[in-house]
């Protein structure tokens, strides 16, 4: 069982954000202003689970109306129904229209296929579900920290008062109860969709041509395809813009694939070492 986060339809109302805090009971943790986005809660953390990012873009209306820099034959843009406004004067006096839009995203622990946070937990306290998630059980977390920089996505976090790391659970406990998870219940237009993964992703493929067909080239899924650097992902996207736009890895890679072959090249350094030390104990008794 997963997530598919349809981004463009996704308007930014952070219901899901509050759902998530409500149903397990997340602290707040400071709607802060930044000074650099409308976004308030900055990113993902052991106090948010759930994080809805805002990404402010300013784009030219001359360019696209002339198709000033955009390939031949290139269809014009599609309005998604994003609010933008018309930017003020120039320096220069002359007016300039343009186009300031937001690329909303509610991002999530992705419960990767290949895990680095279950490889390297010492305690056992990050487990796989057997609806494929990855859950941290808290009570036996010692606080280690080993999974924090071994998540390629930087999801994982330590909270500051008992060092025990916190994420989202893909609420564990609701879908024992046929439940769906609370942030998807909680989303008034379906950009957070739950259910099994294979029908998420045949979803996923038709809402994708859906897009290119209306002329949006840009739209791409982001953590869909299994044969990826960490197997797939269990909450993946579609995306309007490249992944490192809104904060992402364009190829993340589970971070303890080298772990065997480093293993490996270190014993045969060891058996080499010993070898060499037995030769020089032997050849000094002659």
């Amino acid at each position: 069982m997963g997530f598919f986060t349809d981004t463009s339809v996704c308007i930014g109302c952070k219901a899901c954000e509050v759902a998530c805090k409500e149903w397990n009971m997340v602290p707040e943790d400071g709607l802060d202003f930044t000074a650099m986005s409308f976004d308030n809660s900055g990113g993902l953390g052991a106090d948010t689970w759930r994080h809805v990012a805002f990404i402010e873009q300013r784009a030219p209306l001359g360019a696209q109306e002339t198709n000033v820099g955009r390939p031949p034959g290139t269809p014009d843009p599609v309005d998604l129904g994003m609010p933008s406004f018309e930017l003020p004067g120039s320096a220069t006096g002359e007016d300039e229209r343009g186009e300031f839009r937001w690329l909303m995203s509610s991002d999530v622990c992705k419960h990767c296929t290949h895990a680095a946070c279950l490889d390297v937990c010492p305690t056992g306290s990050l487990f796989r579900t057997e609806y494929g998630t990855v859950v941290v059980q808290e009570d036996i977390c010692n606080g280690c920290g080993y999974c924090v920089p071994a998540c390629p996505y930087g999801v994982i976090d330590q909270r500051k008062d008992d060092g025990r790391v916190w994420k989202c659970t893909l609420c564990y406990d609701r879908l024992g109860e046929g439940m769906e998870p609370a942030c998807a219940k909680a989303c008034p237009t379906d950009s957070i969709q739950y259910g099994d993964l294979d029908e998420l992703r045949e979803r996923a493929d038709e809402r994708l041509r859906s897009l290119h067909e209306a002329g949006i080239e840009s739209a791409q899924l982001y953590g869909r395809d299994p044969d990826d650097g960490v197997g797939g992902d269990g909450a993946f996207f579609l995306l309007l813009d490249e992944p490192e736009v809104y904060g992402l890895p364009p190829d993340p890679v589970v971070t303890t694939r080298d772990l065997p072959s480093m293993w490996r090249h270190a014993g045969v350094a060891a058996a080499a070492l010993l070898a060499g030390i037995t030769a020089t104990f032997i050849g000094g008794r002659r």
